[in-house]
């Protein structure tokens, strides 16, 4: 269930610094999946929250140095055992798309929510991070009807010439049969 505030009541809550207000909160019509690991290839750590919160020890892997100044955040992580991590509220713009464009139109922070699978392109995702993407998914279309699931989309399709994830293990298929 999506509380009134935009929190997910199945995730555990890590608040991030790393948002801004939606201009237009009524506007949410887009879910765009993602992928990440930190350090790159590596599951399991505290890494990602810390990226998401801002307290990144750049000391921790040589990888760091490159991205511990960054703010950057999504709306959820879906670690490898299926753990939902909210870091900002649905009604607010989590920093995850970058320079993005769906169906023609821009900015798709605007309009967006993004959700991070715990992986990389090239490692097959779990069945607990399928079945929790299904149930938070579905949660997301019945709160914000403007989501569809021809509205569901890759990172690598709002950023083709920037961006590969969630990849090509990811099997869309069967999200979709598993969306139900």
């Amino acid at each position: 269930m999506i509380d009134h505030n935009g929190w997910y009541s199945a995730a555990r809550h890590v608040p991030s610094l790393h948002f801004n207000q939606r201009a237009d909160s009524q506007d949410i019509s887009l879910l765009v999946l993602h992928n990440i690991s930190l350090p790159p290839g590596q599951f399991g750590s505290s890494h990602i929250e810390q990226f998401f919160t801002g307290q990144l020890d750049a000391s921790e892997h040589p990888f760091f140095t490159h991205i511990a100044n960054l703010e950057v955040s999504a709306h959820c992580l879906i670690r490898r055992d299926g753990e939902v991590v909210q870091f900002v509220s649905f009604l607010d713009r989590a920093w995850h798309a970058g320079a993005s464009s769906f169906a023609g139109r821009d900015k798709c922070n605007d309009y967006s929510i993004g959700i991070e699978l715990e992986g990389t392109d090239y490692v097959a995702y779990t069945d607990a991070q399928y079945q929790a993407l299904s149930e938070l998914a579905g949660e997301l279309m019945r709160h914000y009807p403007q989501i569809t699931l021809e509205r569901v989309t890759g990172h690598q399709y709002i950023a083709p010439l920037r961006k590969s994830d969630p990849g090509l293990v990811f099997d869309w298929g069967r999200f979709r049969r598993e969306l139900g």
